[in-house]
C-alpha cells in the first residue's frame, strides 16, 4: 500500500486584469467613488469606501517612489508614532537612571486628573456679588458670644454653566396702528442701539472661527443652528463670509506687509483642493497647496496661509517682495525641499536654515533596524535642544544664545559631523541602506542645518511652523475643500488674522468683532489694527 501524498494548496486565482489596483488611474478610482455618493448618499458604507480608496491611493504612491519602509506606511496609516527621545530610547534613559523606571511605574499607576478648572480660568465669564444677609460685619459672631465676623479677602465661587446656540436671534415686534380714513399706518421706532444691520459683527467672526479657526463645515453649522431653532442656511453663511472677508482684507494685506519685515520667516506647504480650478489654472500645475509662512518682528509672531497652485518658497518670494529696502536678509527655516527655498526667480534672498527635526526624524524611521546608531544620535542632539531650552529659559537675546550655542552645542556638533563622516567613508554603514540614507542628507545640508551656530536667532527646526499648518490640515480633514478661488482666498484671510491673534495673545473672536465695527478705520489706518495693538487699538480721526 502506498503512502499517501501530502495534499498541496492550490496556488490563488490570478486577479484578473480589470480588477488590478495598480493598473486603475488613481482618477478613475476617485470617479468610481463619486458615483457611489451619488447613488448611496454620503453614509457610513460612502466613508468607509472612499477612506480605503485615498489610504491605497497613497500606499501606492509611496511604493511608486521606491522608498517605502513598513515602519512609513504603518506611520502614514495609523498616525506617527512619539519622537522623543524618552520613548525611542527608554532603556538607555533607564540605564542612565534606574530611578526612571519606578518614577515611569508610579506615573502610570497614578489616576488622570479629574480636569477642571476654577472660577479665576473663566475670565470672561459673567460674575454676580451675593451678599450675606444676617450677619454684618463687626456684629458678634452668631456660634460664640465673644468672637466678632469681619469679611474676607476672597468670597467663596460657585460656577454655573449652560449652554447656548452660537447664534442667537432676537425678534423686535414693532407696534403699528393705522388711520381707518386716510390709511397711514405709524409703526413704533426700533429701540435705541439695535442697528440697521440684519447681522450683527459677532456673526461673522463667530463663523470665522467656526469655519476656519475649528474647521467645521458650514454645513454641520447649518444643522446645528436647526437643532436650536434658528436657522442659518449655507448661502447665508457664505455672504456674511464673504462680506466681512472684504472688509478684513486692509488689515490681512497689512499683515502681510508687516511680515515681510521679520527677522526670522519659517515656511511650509500642505496640498489642499479646490473644487473650481479655472480660476487658477496654470501651464504644468495641478496640485494646489496651502503655504504657511510664520515671521517673527520683534517680539510679534505673524502667521500667513496662502493657496493656489504656488509652492511654499515662491509665496515667501512674493511676501518678501513688501520688505523695506535697506533691511538685511532675514533667516529662513525650512526642510530640505527645493520647493521651499526656490522661487519664481530662482533663489531666495534669504539666509537659509534647514530643519534639525527633519534630519532627525530621518534616523527616527529606521531606529528597529539600526537601535544602536539611532541612539547614539538622538543622544548628541538631545544635548543641542537641552542647550536651546535653557538659553529660552534664562530668556537670552540672540547674541547671548549664539555665544551659549557655540560653547556648548559646538563641540556635539563636531564630534556627531565625525561621527557622520565616519560611518559612511569607514564602511560602517552601506549608502543605500535606511540609516545611510539618513546620514547623507544629514551631510549634505550640514551648513544649513547647522545655522544656528553662526547666525544670531537661527531657531534648530521647523516646529513652530509645522504647528501652524495644522491649521490649514484641520480645515481640509474637516472640510475636504475649498469650492472656489474666492472661497480659499476668504479662508485664507480669516486663519492669517485668527491664528496671528492667537500667537500673540490676543482673544481672536473679540478681536474680529472689533475691526468688523470699524471698517473704515481698519481701511483708513491697518498698521494701527493689528493683533498686538488690540484690545485699545488707537483712536483714529
Amino acid at each position: 500500500m502506498g503512502h499517501s501524498k501530502k495534499r498541496q494548496k492550490a496556488p490563488p486565482p490570478p486577479l484578473r486584469p480589470d480588477l488590478r489596483f495598480k493598473e486603475i488611474p488613481a482618477e478613475v478610482l476617485r470617479s468610481d467613488v463619486a458615483q457611489i455618493r451619488e447613488s448611496m448618499g454620503e453614509g457610513e458604507v460612502f466613508s468607509d469606501m472612499r477612506m480605503l480608496v485615498e489610504t491605497m491611493l497613497v500606499i501606492r504612491e509611496e511604493l511608486d517612489r521606491k522608498g517605502a519602509s513598513i515602519q512609513r506606511l504603518t506611520s502614514i496609516i495609523w498616525g506617527p508614532k512619539t519622537e522623543s527621545f524618552a520613548a525611542i530610547c527608554r532603556e538607555a534613559m533607564e540605564a542612565e537612571n534606574p530611578e526612571l523606571k519606578a518614577q515611569a511605574k508610579e506615573k502610570r499607576e497614578k489616576p488622570k486628573g479629574h480636569g477642571r478648572n476654577a472660577a479665576a480660568d473663566f475670565p470672561k465669564a459673567k460674575r454676580i456679588p451675593v451678599l450675606l444677609e444676617g450677619v454684618a460685619s463687626g456684629e458678634v459672631c452668631p456660634h460664640c458670644p465673644n468672637g466678632k465676623v469681619y469679611p474676607q479677602k476672597e468670597p467663596s465661587t460657585l460656577l454655573r454653566i449652560t449652554g447656548v446656540a452660537p447664534f442667537t436671534a432676537t425678534v423686535y415686534e414693532l407696534e403699528r396702528r393705522r388711520c381707518n380714513l386716510c390709511g397711514e399706518v405709524f409703526t413704533a421706532p426700533a429701540p435705541a442701539g439695535v442697528g440697521e444691520e440684519k447681522y450683527d459683527p459677532s456673526v461673522a467672526a463667530m463663523l470665522g472661527l467656526l469655519r476656519y479657526g475649528s474647521g467645521l463645515p458650514m454645513n454641520r453649522i447649518e444643522k446645528l443652528q436647526a437643532g436650536f431653532g434658528i436657522p442659518l442656511p449655507v448661502s447665508t453663511q457664505w455672504e456674511v463670509l464673504l462680506k466681512a472677508a472684504g472688509l478684513l482684507a486692509p488689515a490681512h494685506a497689512e499683515l502681510m506687509r508687516q511680515a515681510a519685515q521679520g527677522e526670522v520667516l519659517f515656511n511650509d506647504d500642505t496640498v489642499m483642493r479646490i473644487l473650481d480650478k479655472a480660476p487658477i489654472a496654470r501651464e504644468g500645475r495641478k496640485a494646489i497647496y496651502t503655504s504657511a509662512i510664520l515671521s517673527r518682528v520683534g517680539d510679534h509672531r505673524i502667521a500667513l496661509f496662502i493657496t493656489g497652485h504656488n509652492h511654499a518658497g515662491e509665496n515667501l518670494e512674493a511676501v518678501l517682495k513688501h520688505r523695506a529696502e535697506g533691511l538685511t536678509a532675514p533667516i529662513q527655516m525650512c526642510d530640505a525641499l527645493a520647493a521651499n527655498t526656490v522661487g519664481e526667480a530662482g533663489e531666495l534672498n534669504t539666509i537659509l536654515a534647514h530643519c534639525l527635526a527633519h534630519a532627525r526624524r530621518r534616523f527616527v524611521e529606521v531606529e528597529n533596524r539600526f537601535p544602536t546608531e539611532v541612539e547614539h544620535l538622538l543622544k548628541e542632539l538631545r544635548e543641542v535642544y537641552r542647550t536651546d531650552a535653557q538659553a529660552k529659559r534664562e530668556g537670552m537675546d540672540p547674541q547671548a544664545r549664539l555665544a551659549f550655542h557655540q560653547w556648548q552645542s559646538s563641540p556635539v556638533m563636531t564630534r556627531l559631523e565625525i561621527w557622520l563622516r565616519e560611518q559612511i567613508e569607514g564602511g560602517k554603514v552601506e549608502p543605500n541602506s535606511g540609516l545611510g540614507q539618513a546620514i547623507t542628507y544629514m551631510r549634505k545640508h550640514w551648513v544649513p542645518l547647522t545655522l544656528f551656530l553662526r547666525e544670531p536667532g537661527a531657531p534648530l527646526d521647523n516646529n513652530a511652523c509645522e504647528a501652524v499648518v495644522k491649521r490649514a490640515i484641520m480645515h481640509r480633514k474637516n472640510s475636504l475643500f475649498y469650492r472656489s478661488l474666492t472661497g480659499a482666498r476668504t479662508g485664507d484671510t480669516f486663519m492669517s488674522l485668527i491664528h496671528s491673534a492667537e500667537l500673540n495673545g490676543v482673544e481672536p473672536f473679540e478681536y474680529l468683532i472689533e475691526m468688523l465695527k470699524h471698517p473704515e478705520k481698519v481701511e483708513r489706518e491697518p498698521d494701527r489694527w493689528m493683533p498686538w495693538c488690540y484690545p485699545h487699538p488707537p483712536n483714529s480721526s
